[in-house]
């Protein structure tokens, strides 16, 4: 192997990387050249890094000279090999017998002990020189001089590694101090008020926003201040919930009322998430509040106003409900087909009022949006309790005022042809509804056991059969199996998740 079949490029890197001018006549490689000289009782002893151009001396004994022109060096030979390059005499060597080291300064034997970094890359010798031949090195010298070069390399690690670690605190610093730059621009440029906090909850910075919204000086909202800006009716419930937040770790999040700069309170919404180490100690805390009033009185009266809509629907259901029941009294031929009718649009009636309530009064125990809820609903006129005849089982799903409808149509005609012919009609009956997800399909299954035998319809079916079909089928997207056992009906509906709600769940 030869110096020119080096990467420069890499050689250059990691020579860099060592900041030599921290190491250059350290007292610590003086020590190493000053026993490596003794050791082998020789005049000069260097520690020699070989650069592009030339070889310098981080440290040396027995001469003056700081470097040498790299094309001289027997380091940059020496470097290269996997052992010590010895030298006995360099007049005999084809490579140095011209060498002006050798003509001029008298240079005759030479050791040299390879200076390589931990990913295998050249970067000079420690050698040990003499004006005179000789035969070679004694054992003894030869694992000296491998120990002293060791600690040589163990010398330009800890170098290198302190200066990579000064680069890293200066370039840590930068970011910092860029990042903080940063942040404040973006957060003063921001529509929200942006605050932040210590891990204890201590603010200790707004926006600029913040103090334009509130119109506090600034400062005087650091601390526990800023909760003196709530609505008197919101600050323990804030205070409450902000504690709660720090001692678990937990988002925070919550609408109330902050003091505007003309005095009057405005909804604002206010987030915070913690910011955590490594390890998942908390760091700080970033918060937001947004400027919600606007919305917040629309909401309001949009409120009001499907209220009164929901109203108005609710008594649309009564008063065709009531027309059905008096065109029955008045024509008897139909009052079977009335009273089924009117049954139908009263199922209708309590699924659309247990979605959309059209009064806080008429709000249902169960969530709004819940299956369960709904089911347990419109089985309330066929058990004296909830599960007495009909249990419900399985996961619950979401649903909205979209599914409500066909849902009500289609359990509640199960459950009147149950309790005309099925499970339901004997006392004995009981009805089992279990609802299962399974990747993006809902599956109902609805099995009524201990009712009088039954059997499969003959023909198409009547109008009950049909409102099944079209409830499932066309309103829900989904598919009916039916089979009829010796204790009764047995019917699977399943349907895309996905008609249950709008929701982004789905």
């Amino acid at each position: 192997m030869t110096p020119t079949t080096v990467d420069e490029a890499r050689r250059r890197a990691a020579i860099d990387a060592l900041d030599l001018g921290t190491l250059r006549g350290s007292d610590a490689l003086n020590h190493i050249v000053d026993f490596a000289a003794r050791l082998c009782d020789v005049p000069i002893a260097l520690v020699s890094v070989v650069e592009e151009d030339c070889q310098s001396f981080l440290a040396r004994t027995g001469l003056e000279d700081e470097t040498t022109p790299r094309e001289q060096s027997f380091c940059a030979h020496a470097m290269l090999g996997d052992r010590a390059m010895l030298v006995p005499d360099a007049t005999a060597d084809p490579r140095f017998a011209t060498n002006p080291l050798v003509t001029e300064r008298g240079i005759r034997f030479y050791a040299g002990f390879p200076l390589v970094t931990d990913d295998g890359i050249p970067i000079g010798a420690l050698c040990v020189i003499d004006t005179s031949p000789r035969d070679g090195l004694t054992a003894l010298q030869r694992d000296g001089l491998a120990v002293l070069a060791e600690n040589v390399m163990a010398r330009l690690r800890d170098s290198r590694d302190r200066s990579a670690h000064r680069a890293a605190e200066r370039h840590a610093r930068r970011v910092a101090i860029d990042s903080e730059q940063r942040f404040r621009v973006l957060a003063d440029t921001m529509p929200q008020m942006v605050w932040s906090t210590l891990p204890d909850g201590y603010h200790d910075y707004y926006n600029a926003r913040w103090y334009e919204f509130t119109g506090a000086p600034a400062g005087t909202t650091d601390g526990e201040g800023w909760n003196d800006m709530f609505h008197a009716d919101d600050q323990d419930r804030a205070w409450a919930l902000w504690r709660r937040s720090l001692e678990s770790g937990d988002p925070y999040e919550i609408e109330y009322r902050l003091r505007h700069h003309d005095g009057t309170y405005r909804w604002v919404l206010g987030r915070a998430l913690p910011m955590r180490d490594r390890d998942g100690r908390i760091t700080r805390w970033f918060g937001t509040c947004t400027d919600i009033h606007e919305q917040r009185l629309a909401m309001e009266e949009r409120e009001i106003i499907s209220q009164e809509l929901s109203h108005r629907i609710k008594n649309i259901f009564s008063v065709v409900a009531g027309l059905i029941q008096f065109a029955a009294r008045a024509n008897p031929a139909i009052a079977t087909v009335a009273t089924d009718l009117r049954q139908r649009i009263t199922a209708l009636g309590r699924a659309h009022d247990f979605v959309r309530p059209h009064s806080p009064n008429s709000r249902p125990h169960a969530q709004q949006d819940s299956l369960h809820g709904l089911l347990v609903e419109l089985f309330a006129p066929y058990q004296a309790v909830p599960g007495e005849r009909i249990s419900i089982t399985g996961p619950d799903v979401a649903i909205d005022d979209r599914a409500a409808t066909p849902l009500a149509l289609l359990f509640h005609e199960l459950a009147t042809n149950a309790s005309k012919y099925g499970a339901l009609s004997t006392q004995a009956g009981h009805v089992d509804i279990a609802v299962a997800v399974v990747d993006r399909d809902v599956a109902i299954r609805w099995t009524e056991r201990g009712g009088p035998p039954v059997s499969a319809p003959v023909g198409e079916g009547g109008f009950g059969s049909k409102l099944v079909e079209l409830s499932a089928v066309r309103q829900l997207g989904g598919r009916l199996d039916r089979a009829w056992h010796e204790g009764g009906l047995e019917l699977t509906c399943t349907a895309p998740l996905a008609a249950f709600s709008r929701s982004p769940a789905s």
